[in-house]
């Protein structure tokens, strides 16, 4: 079972680049047929899916979020990174990581607050 814990700025400003690390722990972003993504939940809204990247480092986005969207990895550090470019204040969310198979997430992390205002 993975440990994972998100990190980074709580504030970004409007059109800046929000950036945010998941350091995972007991299982290596490198295992066979893992997945591992990150989910963003808005105030008064349901989860939202924004991408994965694979356990070949293969990332794949939402389709809503594509154009601003980056997932990458460190497996030296067992940590991998989400981007997302050109903030608006519609981004203000609580933002988790999860690791899972293709079809379920499995284990998360407790989830970091991000707020998108100037």
């Amino acid at each position: 079972q993975a440990q994972l814990q998100e990190s980074g700025p709580g504030l970004v400003k409007p059109s800046q680049t929000l950036s945010l690390t998941c350091t995972v722990s007991r299982v290596s972003l490198t295992v066979s047929s893992w997945y591992w993504s990150w989910i963003r939940q808005p105030p008064g809204k349901g989860p939202e899916w924004i991408g994965y990247i694979d356990f070949t480092g293969t990332s794949y986005y939402s389709p809503s979020l594509k154009s601003r969207t980056s997932i990458s990895r460190d497996t030296l550090k067992n940590q991998f990174t989400l981007q997302l470019s050109s903030v608006t204040p519609e981004d203000t969310a609580l933002y988790y990581c999860a690791s899972g198979t293709y079809v379920s997430f499995i284990d998360w992390g407790q989830g970091t607050q991000v707020t998108a205002s100037s």
